[in-house]
């Protein structure tokens, strides 16, 4: 019998809705669907007995409260979850079961056999051996990221209301739109919240607790070609495709993700596309070193500017901004919370993996914003694409360290 009953349940009926967010959108939240899911979580919360449910018609969020059941003020503690899934097929969500898997055989997704998980290529499936592995159909995502995040928080919640003898503080909720595309936590209401600090369950594996990010930066670059019949191009002719090409090629083709790993930055241009008159491209930059990634931006720049002078004329139009910066720069100043939760996995016989997250967490920005804000394991592998899964106990275990924050909370401050 499942640890908790509700978790699995709650979480396939949450992956099934497609609430992808769109990059290419200006508004808040980015894309219409992700509105109903948000406010069927708001009607979630009030049904179970959380207080203070609202949703914020400015940024999206819905949160709610937990009131304390102690005789003494204790810090108040955040969990905050997104509810949008990334730049891939979300449409059709099929989740398929995969119970007592031995952490050896190959895992067929779709029907005809196209698409498999295969522990020869993706060596994760090995250390779940007698675990029930929750995967896609091939289509699709399965949305572990982050709804496996917000079936935990949710789930916690039910359970510490239907165990009041379980001692808990305050406990504030937040579940947001649109952090894939980077823009959800920027409109998040931080003195409303009204949380000492908070933690994001937005991890993948087992153990993660992660409290520093790369730095990150974007660019889009238009470049403007002019199109002659090739018959009659010589000395007219500007290709923006070929211009597009001598841009990336004057970047380090060392520094880009499939060549770094650890503490190792990069270039990556993740849209190419195009006529010989006009091209469009969009790169993402990381940096674990704040100076690294200014001196990437100037790289950028430079190229720039030197192929224009070349042209003669601005055919390359550069647009760049800065999206969050390495918590650590916050969060070093704030390792209390950071030991709380290294605590806590600690007494569930969990080791922390503390290693750099190469990427980026709406508790980057929040932490910027002033809510201390490390994240925690969500349970998800293999994120962003068809391939990937997630493990049922997993994801027992995430809500078992929520549960153990908010317990060594009250310890600690008793």
């Amino acid at each position: 019998m499942a640890k908790y009953e509700n978790l699995v349940p709650r979480f396939l009926k949450y992956v099934k809705v497609n609430t992808r967010s769109n990059p290419n959108s200006d508004t808040i939240p980015s894309a219409a669907h992700e509105v109903p899911f948000l406010k069927s979580l708001m009607a979630e919360l009030e049904e179970m007995g959380m207080s203070e449910v609202k949703y914020n018609e400015k940024n999206s969020y819905v949160t709610a409260l937990l009131p304390s059941n102690l005789d003494h003020k204790v810090p108040t503690i955040g969990f905050i979850t997104h509810i949008d899934t990334a730049d891939f097929n979300a449409e059709g969500v099929n989740p398929q079961i995969v119970e007592d898997y031995d952490g050896q055989s190959v895992i067929k997704l779709d029907a005809d056999g196209k698409y498999v998980l295969d522990p020869a290529e993706f060596s994760s499936l090995k250390k779940y051996a007698g675990h029930t592995l929750i995967t896609t159909d091939g289509t699709t995502l399965l949305g572990a990221d982050d709804k496996s995040g917000v079936a935990e928080v949710m789930t916690a919640m039910e359970y510490l209301i239907s165990h009041p003898e379980i001692k808990h503080g305050d406990i504030k909720v937040g579940f947001g739109p649109d952090e894939e595309i980077g823009t959800g936590a920027d409109h998040f209401d931080v003195k409303d919240f009204n949380a000492d600090f908070a933690y994001t369950v937005d991890g993948g594996p087992l153990g993660e607790l992660e409290y520093e990010t790369f730095n990150a930066a974007s660019f889009k670059l238009k470049i403007e070609g002019k199109d002659v019949h090739p018959g009659s191009a010589k000395d007219i002719l500007v290709s923006a495709i070929q211009l597009g090409i001598d841009f990336q090629n004057q970047l380090p083709r060392d520094e880009t993700p499939e060549t770094t790993d650890g503490r190792q930055g990069f270039f990556q241009l993740w849209i190419f596309n195009g006529t010989i008159d006009e091209v469009n491209m969009e790169y993402i930059i990381r940096d674990f070193d704040r100076e690294g990634l200014e001196n990437r931006k100037q790289l950028v720049k430079d190229i720039v500017a030197k192929m224009n002078k070349e042209l003669g004329q601005e055919r390359l139009a550069l647009d760049m901004h800065d999206e969050y910066y390495n918590m650590v720069e916050v969060m070093k100043d704030h390792m209390d919370v950071v030991k709380l939760a290294e605590e806590a996995m600690a007494e569930l016989d969990i080791t922390p993996d503390e290693s750099p997250v190469r990427g980026g967490t709406d508790g980057s920005k929040l932490s910027f914003m002033g809510l201390p804000t490390p994240n925690l394991f969500a349970g998800g592998e293999n994120m962003h694409g068809r391939y990937e899964y997630v493990s049922e106990q997993v994801m027992e275990q995430a809500l078992d360290v929520v549960l153990k924050i908010s317990e060594l909370n009250v310890k600690q401050n008793s």
